[in-house]
């Protein structure tokens, strides 16, 4: 019974039903009389039938009396003949179910019941109430769990010396599974107590053990040491118009530090708008180069990756070092031609989007891949490019995020990786105005954009108008960036209005791009694929539509395109009524706050960490009970429990990440 019960719940394993814990519960341990029920009520209560009569489309009506000679009126639908024989006058029936008013009184309709005879006993705990599905009825959900609990070994595999004030794992799980009736079952819906923190606590600890196992594994790989023993990487940055920060500096010695490791760096580099990551991302590069290797920029974008590549031609050219594009408009002659140099090696840099890791692409020496907002790729990406270097050797990987990472996220699902952070912006760059409006008055912002663009050399500015969607939407009645854009221009005739959204031709859209940064283009329409990468100075206004209906982190990302330059920049959140209790909070938020730290924090509150991980891309474990900002407390001892378990406990490591995850001993390696 247990092995089809598993598969059909999605389970891969018939232990994992030990862990498939109860949603809710129900009290079967007390019965009510009829003459304590009343409209609304849930409750169970029993007597017996003195009425019954089987009505048209083989439902059955029967009336039941309690011992007080109060009765009640029961209607089962849809029954079965040898149902109707059995539920016949004088059989004694105890119903589970809710009250509601009738023709005749107080009745229910299909409740779950049973017929009682003398040996028929209350349940003695709670009756648990499981998640499934309509194949999987839950009698024989229970009778599948409780057999598991009294078959399986449930001995703690934390040792007793390490384990916090909580109860026992057998205990916890037994408590969650059959709680006593005067348990709190409110505390227990809400995954509060005791019983619940020990459970949380073991997904945890099983959560830290796997990615550090994970982390150790790599560290038995080889990766070639680069040196830049002809410090390329100095003379980049002295060439670079500006000073880099401290925390830059710091960045870059400790990714500098990893690279001379013989084993792959696994590093995450975590900075916030603006905080010049890519500088960065180029000095490291350098390294690479000087030690006579290849790098591998990839970006999620074309618009990102041309914006990318553009930045590295401009700071190596001068350097003799060439820079290859490969994009899905990199094609003919030019495409060839770019796949040759990498694969002789004449070309030392590669900057492109998914391109770079499609079979035609062949490295001479790749020894560092750098992947650019990391958490839009997945897991198969990372691992496809990283492939591509030498047989013998594993590519340093080094993963970069403008979603700055709270310490709880990188505590947990981040704990194989070495971070570092840029938390200080360079200097320069300025407050951003935010202001939140209804698109009531879109109207008259649309208007007022007249003078703003048609200012003089010291007010005039550039702006972006920001839509969620290409095309009018019916279903979700969203303004276009099409419509957008013809409804600006018809209104600003003297204003150049220019539009840029993703269905359009990679070229078509650099062409917009490039016109926009060179300000023959004042307002540029476009969807949200000016998230990342865009940078224009001059740039100093954004009106975003329909703010309501984007995340923390994008709302955060796309603000970041503007106060690049020296001049004050505003912007205006839109958004249309009716406007939700989450939304409003978001609007506030991002209205309150231009620290990507702390916008981070409230974006995992309120999102969670699936979308931050790239989880449906990746296939993350994603945990099931702790939360990871309300667990905290738990994350940390978590962590501590796990350091000395992998130094001096390596078989109760293993019977624990058997116990949590599926398959075995699961590790997260790309």
């Amino acid at each position: 019974m247990k092995d089809d019960l598993h598969r059909q719940l999605g389970l891969s394993r018939a232990e994992e039903l030990l862990l498939h814990l109860p949603l809710r519960y129900e009290d079967e341990t007390r019965l009510t009389p009829f003459a304590r029920l009343h409209s609304g009520l849930t409750a169970q209560t029993e007597g017996r039938i003195t009425h019954a009569e089987t009505q048209r489309g083989g439902s059955l009506l029967f009336d039941l009396e309690d011992e007080a000679g109060n009765s009640l009126r029961i209607r089962l639908l849809h029954t079965r003949p040898n149902q109707r024989n059995a539920l016949s006058l004088g059989a004694r029936v105890r119903v589970f179910g809710e009250a509601r008013p009738g023709l005749y009184g107080l009745e229910m309709v299909h409740p779950r019941y049973r017929i009682c005879t003398a040996a028929t006993r209350l349940p003695t705990t709670l009756t648990p109430v499981y998640p499934s599905v309509a194949a999987v009825p839950q009698y024989k959900l229970r009778l599948a769990i409780d057999a598991l609990l009294a078959e399986v070994d449930l001995s703690d595999t934390v040792p007793e010396a390490l384990r916090p004030n909580l109860p026992e794992f057998a205990a916890s799980l037994r408590f969650l599974h059959h709680p006593p009736p005067n348990a709190d079952t409110a505390l227990l819906e809400a995954r509060l107590g005791p019983a619940w923190a020990r459970l949380k606590l073991d997904e945890l600890l099983a959560q830290q053990l796997s990615l550090r196992l994970s982390a150790q594994q790599r560290d038995h790989l080889q990766a070639p040491i680069l040196i830049d023993a002809d410090g390329l990487a100095e003379r980049l940055t002295r060439e670079f118009p500006f000073s880099l920060t401290a925390a830059q500096a710091r960045c870059i010695d400790e990714i500098r530090h990893d690279l001379a490791q013989d084993h792959p760096m696994h590093r995450l580099l975590q900075g916030d708008v603006g905080s010049g990551k890519t500088c960065v991302a180029a000095a490291v590069s350098a390294i690479a180069v000087g030690s006579g290797a290849q790098v591998a920029v990839m970006a999620p974008t074309e618009l990102l990756a041309e914006q990318l590549a553009q930045k590295f031609i401009h700071w190596f050219t001068p350097l003799g070092i060439p820079v290859a594009t490969l994009t899905a408009a990199v094609k003919g002659r030019a495409r060839t031609a770019q796949l040759a140099a990498l694969r002789e090696g004449t070309a030392r840099i590669a900057v492109g989007t998914h391109a770079l890791f499609q079979d035609e692409v062949i490295f001479q020496n790749l020894q560092l891949v750098i992947v650019d907002e990391q958490h839009r790729f997945g897991v198969e990406q990372r691992l496809a490019l990283r492939q591509k270097g030498a047989f013998d050797h594993t590519p340093h990987l080094l993963m970069m995020s403008a979603t700055p990472i709270p310490r709880s996220l990188a505590m947990s699902y981040f704990a194989d990786l070495a971070v570092s952070s840029i938390d200080t912006l360079p200097p320069g760059r300025t407050a951003i105005d935010t202001r939140v409006m209804s698109s009531a008055k879109r109207d008259e912002i649309i208007l007022r954009l007249r003078a703003f663009c048609r200012g003089d050399a010291h007010t005039g500015g550039q702006a972006y108008w920001v839509c969620p969607l290409i095309e009018e939407s019916e279903k979700l009645d969203l303004k276009a960036a099409i419509d957008a854009h013809a409804e600006i221009s018809a209104a600003l005739p003297e204003i150049e209005v220019g539009l840029a959204h993703g269905r359009m031709k990679a070229t078509e859209k650099a062409a917009v791009m490039a016109a926009f940064k060179a300000g023959e283009i004042d307002i540029l329409v476009a969807t949200t694929v000016i998230e990342v990468g865009v940078d224009v100075p001059n740039a100093s206004l954004m009106v975003i539509e329909h703010a309501e209906r984007m995340g923390l982190a994008q709302l955060h990302q796309l603000r970041g395109r503007v106060g690049r330059g020296a001049r004050a920049s505003t912007c205006v959140l839109l958004y249309s009524q009716p406007l939700g209790a989450i939304a409003r909070e978001r609007l506030n938020i991002i209205k309150n706050s231009q620290d990507g730290f702390e916008i981070a924090r409230h974006d995992l509150r309120l999102r969670g960490p699936g979308e931050r991980l790239g989880a449906k891309q990746s296939g993350a474990h994603l945990l099931r009970f702790a939360d990871i900002e309300a667990d905290s407390g738990l994350l940390q001892q978590a962590s501590d429990i796990a350091t000395v378990m992998l130094d001096t406990q390596p078989d109760a490591v293993e019977r624990h990440l058997a116990r949590w995850l599926s398959g075995g001993v699961e590790r997260l390696n790309a």
